[in-house]
């Protein structure tokens, strides 16, 4: 589907890719992952051919649809359904043509293409995308113009989805999106029947959705099988065994280096001290793989306050006078509480967290917060409030105007902005930057509980394992809205189900709450489709059997890929035991002739482990390319 090809990029005179090769075949899924700053859009923007590469080559499959969520959020008079159905560019032409064509045959070829392409279940597949994307029928019928840039970006992407492209390029798809819709995209990703590249910094969607990684690594594309877990332990394996092989061949080369300095002057040993001496400048240095700075930070330690922090009783909150969007709110705030809010965007987290973080007054019902209570709060949109020609010192001095710059410069270095970094312009730092700045800000007076509402847009995955490890260390209470799954399974034990007006505790772990989800969609969709359903089921026994024959057609060819993917893990192990022999110092002590016939043996291992993966890459596209026929 796409070849890469010895690519390289420069931007501003610095090297973004250098020699990047990659081949992502048809029907596969993979997550472009990599720091934030090596490329990753870059990358996209390359495929796309918005901009033009320095060197080597980008190749698409022919004639193969490419599809990108657009940058902007569409606006209008128009309703959702509307723009969804719009994208389809094809279909629009075709049903429109239809209406004035008078040839025969031309007729007859428009209905034959639109029968093809699927125009008649248009509508059909149009709302149950949108709905999974969060909008009920209802809304599909409002005017784009009623939604805000968030929700509208959300029709952006369903109208790409919608076109079914050949490739789909997904950038950070995620972003605008609730864990509801969080978790229906993963699960359409998963079931995609075209190629799919997608940027993520969401862990879940990286395991669940994708089955391959590829890595923007010191500017190359490096290949892993499996998700975002696999790809983090076979790095981190394939790390610890170069740097054994590294400290290995460092001890091998000393040994051979005090045989030749012992015996390079004893006529007897002369021979066998330069033949020593050929070996160490024909021994080429291993490689190393360069470990990524991770960035770490830590909230200050807050003073201790007796329990409660925070009661509400009976409480509502809204923004106008009698038209709560919360009612009758109970809820308990103590130190050690991890509380992950739950439901769908506009049912009211948001509403909730300003109550707590005093941005809205109760309108009815108590309200009560300890004296001597410090509340920080998150928000995303708090970076458009940040002054672009500013610091980050000069923004943290001047709300902590009579502490000392040691401590200021201590507390930024908490959050990665150490020494100069401190005096970088806002406008310089990346959005992971800001988000962090942010996190300094909000807890500079050391406070009890945070409310953070989506905390990690714009952090990458190191940078939110980091926020994890955080959250957990800090001693005060959290209160968590995101969509990442992830984040929320790691700190919070205690959840929260915000829905029609409530909020109530959910009795259950985030499992049992995706469980729900899927079920209630499940049950949503067997509502809408009962009238099709004969009296008997007998569509859902054809089904059944179509399922079946559709597995019997499969299985030798899901065995064929199994089979090959054993022997290309065979001949891989085969391979790193005998560059561990290799390895071994005590092995140029001995016989030449031991250590040729290793060699040999290893240049033998290699060729099989490049035919075992060609075979497995042939029997894999033949499995997927089958799967999606069917």
């Amino acid at each position: 589907m796409l070849h890469i090809n010895d690519l390289t990029y420069r931007i501003a005179g610095r090297t973004l890719l250098e020699g990047a090769t990659a081949v992502i075949p048809k029907g596969h899924r993979v997550g472009l992952v990599g720091r934030n700053g090596s490329g990753k859009t870059t990358l996209f923007n390359l495929i796309a051919g918005d901009i033009s590469l320095d060197d080597g080559e980008i190749r698409l499959r022919p004639r193969a649809k490419l599809g990108r969520v657009a940058q902007e959020a569409p606006a209008g008079s128009h309703s959702l359904i509307e723009e969804v159905l719009a994208a389809d560019k094809e279909r629009m032409e075709l049903m429109s043509e239809a209406e004035t064509a008078d040839d025969p045959h031309r007729i007859a070829e428009i209905h034959t293409r639109l029968a093809d392409i699927g125009a008649h279940s248009a509508e059909s597949r149009a709302a149950t995308i949108l709905n999974g994307l969060g909008f009920d029928s209802e809304a599909q019928k409002r005017p784009l113009n009623d939604f805000s840039g968030g929700w509208r970006m959300r029709v952006a992407l369903a109208a790409t989805l919608f076109t079914q492209p050949d490739l789909l390029l997904l950038d950070e798809p995620t972003n605008h999106l609730d864990l509801e819709a969080s978790l229906w995209l993963e699960n359409y990703l998963a079931a995609y029947p075209g190629t799919v590249l997608v940027i993520s910094h969401e862990r879940s969607l990286l395991n669940r959705s994708v089955n391959e990684i590829l890595h923007i690594d010191q500017g190359k594309l490096v290949r892993y099988s499996g998700g975002y877990d696999r790809f983090e332990r076979t790095r981190r394996e394939k790390m610890e065994l170069q740097t054994k092989l590294v400290a290995k061949q460092m001890e091998q080369r000393r040994h051979i280096q005090s045989f030749v300095d012992r015996f390079r002057s004893k006529a007897s040993k002369a021979r066998q001290a330069q033949s020593r001496l050929k070996m160490l400048e024909r021994m080429e240095p291993i490689a190393t793989m360069a470990e990524e700075k991770t960035t770490s930070f830590s909230f200050p330690k807050p003073s201790p306050l007796s329990p409660p922090l925070i009661t509400l009783e009976e409480a509502s909150v809204g923004y106008e006078e009698g038209k709560p969007v919360l009612s009758k709110l109970n809820l308990y705030v103590d130190m050690e509480d991890r509380i992950g809010l739950l439901g769908a965007n506009g049912n009211g987290k948001s509403t909730l967290v300003k109550l707590l973080a005093d941005k809205l007054k109760v309108m009815g019902g108590k309200l009560r917060k300890s004296n001597k209570l410090k509340i920080a709060y998150f928000a995303q949109h708090q970076t458009d409030e940040l002054v672009l020609r500013s610091t980050p010192y000069e923004h943290m001095e001047k709300l902590m105007p009579m502490t000392t710059e040691a401590k200021i410069r201590a507390h930024l270095g908490r959050f990665g902005f150490p020494g100069e970094k401190a005096d970088t312009k806002v406008e310089s730092l990346s959005g992971g930057e800001k988000a962090r700045l942010l996190f300094a800000l909000m807890s500079r007076e050391e406070p009890h509980v945070m409310l953070l509402d989506e905390p990690t847009n714009h952090l990458d995955v190191d940078a939110r394992e980091a926020l994890i490890q955080a959250i957990n260390a800090y001693e005060g209470a959290v209160i968590l809205v995101s969509h990442d799954s992830h984040l929320i399974e790691l700190t919070c034990d205690r959840l929260l189900l915000v829905d029609d007006g409530a909020c109530q505790t959910f009795d259950g772990d985030l499992e049992d709450y995706k469980r729900q989800l899927l079920e209630n969609r499940r049950n949503a969709a067997n509502s809408e489709n009962g009238d099709k359903e004969s009296p008997k089921g007998g569509r859902k026994k054809d089904d059944r059997r179509e399922r079946a024959a559709q597995r019997a057609q499969l299985a030798p060819l899901k065995k064929a890929e199994q089979k090959a993917e054993k022997e290309m893990e065979a001949q891989a192990e085969q391979v790193a035991n005998l560059q561990e022999k290799l390895a071994d110092p005590t092995l140029y002590e001995g016989p030449a002739e031991k250590l040729t016939e290793l060699q040999k043996q290893l240049g033998e291992a290699e060729k099989k482990l490049d035919a075992a993966e060609e075979a497995w890459m042939t029997a894999h596209e033949a499995h997927e390319e089958a799967k999606a026929a069917s």
